[in-house]
């Protein structure tokens, strides 16, 4: 099974959303419901995937509360901070920590904020990001000199056209290889942030236009290189699947998802005991399963006719 291919070692960091008591966007429900949404960050390389750090997010509402935040014990120092800050804040803790990682995932609820990326790009980390259809973007010439007027993502990829999409094959599943169409386009985005043009990073635009679909459906703003094939490309992004497949596994097999207290220090020491096991089952199922370990044919027995 191939997520990346087996020239480049480079491992990732991937934020994710997760949702366990207010109402609240969940990407574990993809909706508002009453949970407690955490923040979280993984490491992966070719073979492996473990979730690292989670964040507790803390609405406004619970935070400006004094009796609210007396009865959940929330440390008095505690203050507000958007999901992309509490991301960049756990990046920033596994940097000073020297854990490997060189490329931050992340979908769009992170890929929108400009403050994320630019913090992205301040502690020297390529990023694929997720955002929204409408982010406006000016195309690229040759020269990287922007043409045209700011377009929207989505109307950058109707104006291709499916048809001109490169069809990428990006992993093989279990009922067949994983595909779909890709548009790749330098680009710089077009967000008021006070930024000169001049001063702002080409970027690639990602447009995935899957083939059973009447319009593009994913977008990705990423700064990996341009020497970088474009199935290289389409296969790193696509490595946030695995990230999925292990909230699952705590979920089942660990429990993650199954505190239901309001305890500030409950929930961390829930949480803690869920990554120190999981780390431990990845640790094993490496060890005894290694991906460089080469398989050798047991030899037949020796059967004679009768």
């Amino acid at each position: 099974m191939a997520h990346v291919t087996p020239s480049d070692d480079r491992q990732f960091f991937r934020i994710g959303v997760v949702g366990y008591m207010q109402r609240q966007y969940t990407g574990s429900a993809g909706k508002i419901a009453n949970c407690q949404t955490a923040v979280s960050l993984c490491v992966a390389s070719r073979t492996e995937h473990v979730p690292i750090d989670f964040e507790l997010y803390l609405p406004e509402s619970w935070l400006g509360s004094a009796a609210r935040r007396k009865e959940a014990r929330i440390p008095k120092a505690t203050t507000f901070k958007t999901k992309p800050e509490l991301a960049l804040d756990l990046i920033a803790r596994a940097l000073d920590d020297k854990l490997p990682g060189e490329i931050v995932l992340a979908d769009a609820g992170y890929g929108n904020s400009v403050e994320f990326r630019n913090g992205l790009v301040a502690y020297g980390l390529d990023f694929a990001v997720g955002i929204n259809s409408g982010t406006k973007v000016w195309l690229l010439d040759k020269d990287d000199k922007p043409r045209g007027d700011a377009i929207s993502a989505m109307d950058l990829g109707l104006k291709v056209g499916q048809k001109n999409f490169a069809h990428v094959i990006w992993r093989s599943g279990t009922r067949g290889p994983m595909f779909s169409k890709f548009c790749f386009r330098r680009v710089i985005v077009a967000h008021d942030d006070g930024t000169p043009v001049a001063d702002r990073d080409p970027l690639w635009l990602v447009v995935e236009w899957p083939v059973d679909e009447k319009q593009p459906a994913k977008f990705t703003l990423t700064t990996l290189p341009r020497k970088m094939s474009k199935k290289h490309i389409a296969r790193t992004i696509k490595e946030r699947w695995r990230t999925e497949i292990a909230y699952e596994e705590m979920k089942q097999e660990l429990g993650l998802d199954h505190y239901e207290g309001r305890s500030f220090p409950g929930w961390n020491h829930h949480v803690s005991v869920v990554l120190a096991c999981y780390a431990f089952v990845a640790a094993e199922r490496l060890r005894r399963f290694s991906p460089s370990a080469t398989w050798v044919r047991p030899p037949r027995p020796n059967r004679r006719a009768t």
